[in-house]
């Protein structure tokens, strides 16, 4: 791609915009927490090694959950994995301890920023956790207890519940999982299929059945949607096994009704958002209806165990627990059907969404952080008794208590406009530390919080503001944004404008697993934009060409590469990036886009045939 005044400063520099960089979604820093739209840390060390040197310090103003500092320590020791992609880019770098210093408004965050960048022995980390794992399996492993199909006794992995609804035609109770669930191979149809009366219809057509319970957690009774145990996934010994619900599940499930709330349990209202959707959140007002019963009485208890530890110890340890809490031990998890499958598949929680299924899922919290300490140990041991300094401060990056010129670099992920927000995703991790983010600041579009693009671009140049004033004379910064809107993007472009800060070249960050937004998404880009941003005046705009000349010339040319480049949601990133460079405004939206790049291929290709 052409750059725009003055591409890089450093040799071999342009291989990281003019290439998309591959950034991967796993290993152990990766996979540590789940946290909206995550860059890998090694992706974003390449960028902190080619920019600067050993001893330098490096700025992220929406430092999410802390990868740029993670990518600031990987620079003193980094593995030969990330070695080998540097000399393959031909990026000419010095490896060696950098510093860090990260904003962070979100208290989750910032909270999972500190501890994994400044985390405990792995060696006592270990311990302590399978001590608590022991401990409260001593106290509540009884409520995961399951006959097998045998009758021996085995344990339970996991449990699908099932939305009560009542059929329109013989109006009979009939869960979800017998009216749309089928087994060898597995299906969830998408229509109500009465198995009584042999109905069929559309689902928004089906009453879901609601239920009026005793809160003994507000004191108050609470309506929420009916829902009835509908299969049984357990283990004895090695042995999987699956099978419906028997009278001694339904007695186990009325024992555990009668063992009371730890009082460790936050009793906190949720402040919905632009996220709460009247159907599948019926119910849902405070923190503790995310949980079945069972699952919030083995939390809890958990949870109170930490107590027993010195705060850096404790934090870790609560970082372990949390991590696992929002994907995986609320009724957020869910079943899949995939082809080719016998049965239906456990799978997270979507992220960037606060989906609750009508087939929620209820997992056994012991195995699943068994099998999570040993990713987080990982981790730690690989961030632990690195020399670099990495501060995390919980604070806003519109007022950021750094001297003037006192940065080198920048790299920074800010928030998409509207696409994710984040305090309202974190509200059920938070309420747990008992700390919440203060929404007011929060650099996002939002319906429910009143702010519209204008109040995003205000925002944002602020932040871009602070940035330029910390910087020294000739720092950079690196910026990751993702929208298929082209006023988001043009907002972008305002807004670091306004800060004085010009694009000196693009290119872009291929993750190699998009968000869950990224991929469902109308419009939705492969490959978010990285803009290079500097502190030289911006070049005079170039004269605009015809936009579709420009997107033919690119698409033409993406013929020759790799077929990853030749995607609509590719070239789409690469066109905002040219726009960007030649500073001029973006002048359509992905959707657009993706419509004139169908018609041109498919003139292209008649015309050919035609020939």
């Amino acid at each position: 791609m052409k750059r725009g005044s003055k591409a890089t400063n450093r040799p071999g520099l342009d291989a990281l915009y003019e290439r998309a960089l591959p950034a991967k979604r796993t290993g152990p820093l990766y996979g540590a927490f789940p946290y909206p739209t995550k860059i890998s840390p090694e992706a974003i060390a390449l960028y902190i090694a080619s920019h600067t040197k050993p001893g330098d310090i490096v700025f992220d103003g929406f430092a999410g959950s802390g990868t740029t500092g993670l990518a600031a320590l990987l620079c003193e020791n980094p593995s030969n994995e990330l070695r080998a992609e540097a000399d393959r880019l031909g990026l000419q770098v010095e490896w060696g301890a950098r510093n860090a210093v990260l904003y962070e408004l979100g208290v989750l965050g910032a909270f999972i920023g500190k501890t994994l960048t400044r985390p405990p022995d792995t060696q006592s980390f270990r311990e302590a956790a399978n001590r608590i794992l022991n401990q409260a399996e001593r106290d509540t492993g009884w409520m995961y207890e399951a006959i097998d199909p045998d009758g021996n006794k085995g344990a339970l992995r996991h449990a699908v519940w099932s939305d009560l609804l009542r059929c329109p035609a013989c109006q009979r109770k009939v869960t979800m999982w017998d009216a749309c669930v089928s087994l060898e191979p597995a299906r969830i149809e998408s229509a109500f299929h009465c198995p009584y009366c042999d109905h069929q219809s559309k689902f928004d057509q089906v009453e879901r059945l609601i239920e009026t319970v005793a809160d003994d957690v507000t004191g108050d009774g609470t309506e929420r949607r009916a829902r009835k145990l509908a299969r049984i996934y357990g283990v004895t010994g090695k042995t999987r096994w699956s099978r419906s619900p028997t009278k001694a599940d339904l007695a186990l499930l009325d024992r555990i009704a009668d063992e009371p709330i730890p009082d460790c349990v936050p009793n906190v209202f949720i402040p919905w958002g632009d996220l709460h959707r009247r159907g599948y959140h019926e119910g849902i007002t405070h923190l503790h209806h995310f949980y079945t019963r069972r699952n919030l009485i083995v939390f809890a208890r958990l949870w109170e165990l930490t107590e027993d530890y010195d705060s850096g110890l404790r934090d870790a340890l609560r970082f372990w627990l949390l991590s696992y809490n929002a994907a995986h031990a609320t009724i957020m998890t869910r079943v899949v059907a995939k082809s080719g499958q016998k049965d239906l598949v456990v799978t997270s929680a979507q992220p960037g969404v606060l989906y609750v299924s009508g087939l929620p899922v209820e997992k056994n919290l012991f195995a699943g952080l068994q099998r999570k300490l040993k990713t987080i140990a990982e981790a730690f041991s690989v961030v632990h008794g690195r020399s670099g300094k990495v501060e995390v401060l919980q604070a806003s990056s519109c007022a950021v208590d750094l001297p003037d010129g006192s940065i080198d670099y920048v790299f920074t992920d800010p928030p998409f406009g509207g696409n994710i927000p984040y305090a309202e995703i974190s509200f059920i991790n938070e309420a747990w530390l008992g700390d919440y983010t203060n929404r007011a600041e929060e650099i996002i579009v939002s319906n429910s919080q009143r702010k519209t693009l204008k109040e995003y671009q205000e925002l944002f140049t602020t932040a871009l503001s602070e940035v330029r004033r910390i910087l020294k004379p000739h720092g950079q910064a690196t910026l990751v944004f993702h929208s298929a809107s082209a006023d988001v993007w043009n907002a972008l472009q305002a807004a670091y404008s306004d800060a004085g800060l010009n694009v000196e070249c693009a290119g872009v960050l291929n993750k190699t697993q998009g968000s869950f937004k990224q991929v469902t998404s109308s419009g939705a880009v492969r490959g978010d934009p990285v803009l290079l941003l500097g502190k030289d005046p911006a070049a005079e705009e170039t004269t605009p060409e015809c936009v579709w000349t420009i997107a033919a010339k690119l698409s033409d040319a993406a013929l020759t590469l790799d077929p990853s480049e030749r995607t609509p949601q590719r070239l789409y990133s690469r066109l905002v990036g040219h726009f960007l460079t030649k500073h001029q405004k973006v002048p359509f939206d992905a959707d657009d886009f993706y419509h004139w790049h169908d018609t041109h291929h498919s003139a292209k290709a008649t015309g050919s045939a035609e020939d």
